[in-house]
C-alpha cells in the first residue's frame, strides 16, 4: 500500500462503528478499556465544533477505514500561539508497517500548520517498539518524562 493508495478524511457521523472498532483496537494494544459514556462522550466530542474539541481522522484503503488518529488544538504558556497534541494513533494490524501511521501523522501536522500551530507532540509507551521506529524517524523525541496524579 503506498500513500497514494490512501484517502486521509474526517471521521463523519456514520462512521460511528468503523470508529468504534479502530478505537476498541486501540484501547486493547495498550491494554486498557473504557465505559460505554466514554466511548459515546468521546465520539460526540469528535463530532463537535467547539474550538478545543478533538478532531479524528480516518485513513481509508479500498473503502474501509483501516486508521484513526485523534488530536486537539490547546493554549500554552510557552508559546502565543496554540499547540497540537496527537492524542491516539492506530492502524489495523493488517496493515501495519504500510505507511497508514505515517500518512495519519503527516495529516495532522498539515491541519497543525493551516491553524498557525507549530508544535505536534504526542506520547507512547515504551513497549511501543514499532511505533516508536517511526516515530524516530518523523518526529523529535524529547528528554520529558510524564506523570500524572495516582489513581485514588
Amino acid at each position: 500500500m503506498s500513500r497514494t493508495d490512501l484517502l486521509i478524511r474526517p471521521i463523519a457521523p456514520e462512521d460511528e462503528p468503523e470508529w468504534r472498532r479502530l478505537w476498541t483496537g486501540y484501547l486493547e494494544f495498550y491494554g486498557t478499556q473504557v465505559p460505554e459514556p466514554v466511548y459515546a462522550s468521546t465520539f460526540a466530542r469528535l463530532m463537535g465544533n467547539e474550538p478545543y474539541d478533538p478532531i479524528g481522522l480516518f485513513a481509508v484503503h479500498d473503502g474501509r477505514p483501516v486508521g484513526l488518529v485523534h488530536y486537539l488544538f490547546h493554549r500554552h504558556c510557552w508559546r502565543i500561539e496554540n499547540v497540537c497534541y496527537l492524542q491516539d494513533l492506530f492502524a489495523d494490524p493488517a496493515v501495519r508497517g504500510q505507511g497508514v501511521g505515517r500518512a495519519l501523522i503527516e495529516a495532522v501536522y498539515e491541519a497543525a500548520e493551516e491553524a498557525g500551530c507549530p508544535t505536534v507532540y504526542w506520547m507512547t509507551q515504551e513497549f511501543n517498539y514499532a511505533g516508536r521506529m517511526l516515530y524516530d524517524r518523523i518526529g523529535e523525541k524529547t528528554p520529558f518524562i510524564k506523570y500524572q496524579r495516582p489513581a485514588g
